[in-house]
């Protein structure tokens, strides 16, 4: 098996390596050919490399933990996720319209230039940075927990950690989000098709579908309920899904690929594709949760479930080493995702401005010196092990909640000013940051309801009591998006 899983991965990186390095070829100039592909790309590939950016390590290991150790609650907990593509219906083409009228790059670009404040944009994109160190280390760790467990630790731990890091830098290094698009392209189809044939094999070692659904309502029928087992209580249940339901708008990963397409019929393509992708690869993951809990119970770590049932006799050698693969290759499309938008964020909205007016170190540079040092502090933080890798992506979610009022109001309130949002993002994220290390949980209210409520108290709050003249800069760029989405027939 260690030398299938060793030829397997050579092979993957030959392969990943050649679609980089092609991609290259029709690299251009500047920032925003590196960062966005110069805005001209198609629908199709759009949906590809957005359902592998948001499919990482969490669904294969981490929704699959999640399965085995909480029950059907996990299902609706990534339903809310899907559920929360709406927001990409509404904010969508409002990102596309002002990237496209003044020339954002990043997210937190566009958010300084709203609300006329530089020091808006860096706050937000070092927020970025330390919110999402955790999210890009879950999938790491999953890398990690993967080739080890699958191989009976011939390939530890860490050296699986290292081994994503090294596959991501290459990727996001060699050609920008070029790379990352058509690297993302050749690693969803690994991930989807392989899991697919995995879960047939899981299914038929259960005596079909009919065998898996006996199978489970009689040895594990209190998994079918909620809360379940006791992992999703009320309370538990809601502190998770909040965030992820505006994930698609909080994380900037993936809000930055809203400036990236070709036109909104383009961006309605990728919408639709992803929500048939997340669908399917949603399912898949908790059916493998389920069986797993039923053929191979007891497991101390259920982020292991998935790397054990790689390791078993239920899936061909075959099979499970291209599953491994698979896996790997979502985990690493996730976070080259993120190290490119944290570098392009760091390099554009804070060296530039701030500190590259002598610009010795020219702002793609900086970028890619971001993303290596942003890289070896995901690969110190996955070595820490901490927690399941699900309550770790969510973690992050739920600091990054804090720029949602900022986000909202800069599209859809005029009241709103850089004081108001500079506030609800500094001392809310410092709050919930507090509340997460520590582990508390004031008025045994989860930091989730926290994140939301002091977020928007405050940007509302600060608005309000900001002198008018400040609140100019948002009617002029309100009401010019409201004319362009007049024009375009969009509402």
């Amino acid at each position: 098996m260690t030398a299938a899983v060793w030829f397997v991965l050579i092979l993957y990186a030959v392969l990943g390596v050649a679609v980089a390095v092609a991609s290259r070829r029709r690299l251009g100039e500047g920032v925003t050919e590196y960062y966005l592909a110069g805005r001209r790309v198609g629908g199709i590939v759009s949906a590809l490399s957005y359902g592998a950016t948001t499919y990482s390590a969490f669904m294969m290991v981490g929704l699959v933990g999640l399965t085995y150790a909480g029950g059907v609650g996990a299902l609706g907990f990534e339903l809310i996720y899907l559920s929360g593509l709406g927001l990409v219906v509404i904010f969508g083409p409002r990102f596309w319209l002002v990237g496209r009228r003044f020339g954002y790059v990043t997210p937190s670009e566009m958010l300084g230039d709203r609300y006329g404040s530089r020091a808006l944009a860096a706050i937000v994109a070092l927020a970025s940075c330390v919110f999402l160190v955790p999210y890009s280390a879950v999938q790491l760790m999953g890398i990690g927990y993967l080739l080890s467990g699958a191989s009976d630790g011939a390939v530890p731990f860490t050296a699986g950690i290292l081994l994503g890091a090294a596959f991501t830098l290459v990727w996001t290094l060699v050609a920008g989000l070029r790379s990352v698009l058509w690297t993302d392209v050749l690693q969803v189809v690994i991930m989807l098709v392989t899991s697919l044939i995995a879960v047939g094999f899981v299914l038929a070692a259960l005596g079909g579908v009919g065998g898996f659904i006996d199978t489970i309502e009689s040895e594990r029928g209190d998994w079918l309920t909620v809360p379940g087992p006791g992992l999703f209580d009320l309370k538990t249940f809601l502190a998770l899904t909040l965030p992820w339901f505006f994930f698609s708008i909080s994380n900037p990963q993936v809000s930055q690929r809203l400036y990236t397409t070709e036109s909104l019929g383009a961006m309605r393509t990728m919408i639709a594709g992803f929500l048939l992708l997340g669908f399917v690869y949603t399912v898949v993951s908790v059916v493998f949760g389920f069986s797993a809990l039923a053929l191979l119970p007891g497991l101390d770590k259920p982020d292991l479930a998935t790397a054990r049932l790689i390791g078993s006799e239920v899936i061909p050698t075959a099979v499970a080493v291209v599953l491994m693969v698979g896996i790997l290759a979502a985990a690493v499309s996730t976070v080259d995702s993120i190290l490119l938008t944290l570098g392009a964020m760091v390099s554009h909205d804070v060296y530039r401005p701030w500190l590259g007016t002598d610009r010795r170190v020219s702002e793609l540079l900086a970028g890619k010196l971001v993303v290596v040092v942003m890289t070896v502090i995901a690969v110190l933080f996955a070595r820490l092990e901490l927690d399941l890798i699900s309550i770790l992506s969510v973690a992050s979610s739920t600091g990054l909640l804090v720029t949602v009022p900022a986000i909202v109001g800069a599209f859809f309130w005029r009241r709103g000013t850089a004081a108001g949002a500079i506030s609800s993002i500094l001392v809310a994220g410092i709050a919930v940051t507090v509340m997460q290390l520590g582990g508390y949980a004031p008025f045994g209210v989860p930091p989730a309801f926290w994140s939301a409520g002091l977020s928007v108290a405050l940007f509302v709050a600060v608005s309000l009591m900001t002198p008018r003249r400040d609140r100019d800069r948002a009617r002029a760029f309100i009401d010019e998006l409201g004319a362009e989405l007049d024009a375009r027939g969009i509402r």
